[in-house]
């Protein structure tokens, strides 16, 4: 299975930010473990050494986990940093906003891109760009009545919601025709990494994976 067709498929991508170390491994079992199979590891633009942070972080949950889950790197703003993500083992490549240099290198390195947009004109320039998964952010701020309405133009365009989203509201994204969801304060929840209630994670995790396969919509 390819990159876009387990992306397809699993949906659910956990956003980890400036987690690293023991704490991100033990955070990645507990989500493989409750179905959780993609994860998004972010560039902390405001630490000068996010480039060798996220690339040990991602190289370690590709040692880790790498023949059953994939990685991507998030936040990716310059093509040094698609780059940098390549040489540690992501497969895709997500970023809050649209650049062209971006999708680009991405794509000449065979990786999945998936920029950050937010308007219409925004979606059709990363799609048009040659991004295989438009990221649309904040999808809970926007509310679904601004989806349905940018919808009917643009159902061809394979979006993620990202930004708000939930147990709850997951399914409906879905339902409305969404490829998937980036999720990050219900699945790196930093309260419980810090108590080590990793069974509450998993539990979290195998929900939005069921949510994911239609087993609770």
């Amino acid at each position: 299975m390819n990159t876009k067709e387990f992306i397809d498929t699993h949906k659910v991508v956990a956003i980890i930010r400036k987690v690293y170390g023991q704490p991100l491994l033990d955070l990645c079992d507990a989500l493989f473990e409750g179905g959780v199979k993609l994860i998004e590891c972010t560039f902390d633009q405001q630490d000068p050494d996010c480039i060798a942070k996220t690339q040990e972080a991602i190289s370690a949950l590709c040692a880790r986990h790498g023949n059953d889950m994939m990685f991507g790197a998030g936040t990716v703003l310059t093509p040094e940093q698609v780059d940098a993500a390549h040489q540690a083992g992501a497969k895709y490549i997500i970023s809050p906003n649209v650049r062209e240099c971006v999708i680009r290198r991405t794509k000449e390195l065979g990786m999945v891109s998936m920029p950050g947009a937010m308007t219409p004109s925004e979606i059709m320039d990363a799609h048009c760009a040659g991004a295989d998964f438009v990221k649309l952010f904040p999808a809970t701020t926007l509310g679904f009545t601004y989806i349905k309405d940018i919808l009917a133009p643009i159902s061809h365009v394979k979006l993620v919601a990202t930004g708000g989203v939930t147990e709850e509201n997951f399914g409906r994204y879905l339902d409305m025709g969404f490829a998937g969801a980036g999720i990050s304060g219900r699945l790196a929840d930093k309260k419980l990494m810090a108590e080590g209630n990793w069974a509450e994670i998993t539990r979290r995790a195998r929900t939005f994976a069921a949510i994911a396969k239609g087993e609770l919509r």
